[in-house]
């Protein structure tokens, strides 16, 4: 039996079913920022992947960016068939991914989630995001994850 939270047990299932190799690690309950993340850890901000629901005309959106940048929503929504995106209420978080504010993993959600990921990310060795939790996090090599 787990002692892990049930989002982190679906997390822990859908990185092992993608080959995960990465390590999860618990952090202190006062990370709740990239900055105090990376803090943490250990690395830099922009080694902290952001994963970012958004509400897109009742659609879920995630945006999964470098702890170091904020979403430009109005150039997402451009870009991405300009359906306008708008900050997720903690329902409708809580809805799409069975997770909450702040543990937002990029993975282990009931359906699969449109998502687009800063390319920036690409620039550390090893990327870190949340696992499911918000006192949970998952280091993934950059060289491993999918293009």
């Amino acid at each position: 039996m787990s002692a892990d939270h049930p989002s982190v047990v679906r997390f822990r299932a859908a990185h092992r079913e993608r080959g995960g190799t990465g390590e999860i690690v618990i952090l202190p309950d006062s990370v709740h920022t990239a900055a105090l993340a990376a803090e943490a850890l250990g690395c830099e901000v922009g080694a902290i992947a952001n994963s970012l629901l958004f509400d897109a005309g009742g659609s879920p959106v995630l945006i999964l960016t470098s702890g170091a940048h904020r979403v430009d929503t109005a150039l997402v929504s451009e870009r991405t068939g300009g359906v306008p995106l708008k900050r997720a209420k903690p329902e409708f978080v809580k809805e799409h991914t069975s997770q909450v504010i702040g543990g937002v993993s990029p993975i282990g959600h009931p359906a699969p989630i449109r998502t687009y990921i800063d390319s920036w990310l690409r620039r550390h060795e090893v990327v870190w995001a949340a696992a499911g939790h918000p006192a949970r996090c998952s280091r993934r090599r950059t060289t491993s994850c999918s293009r």
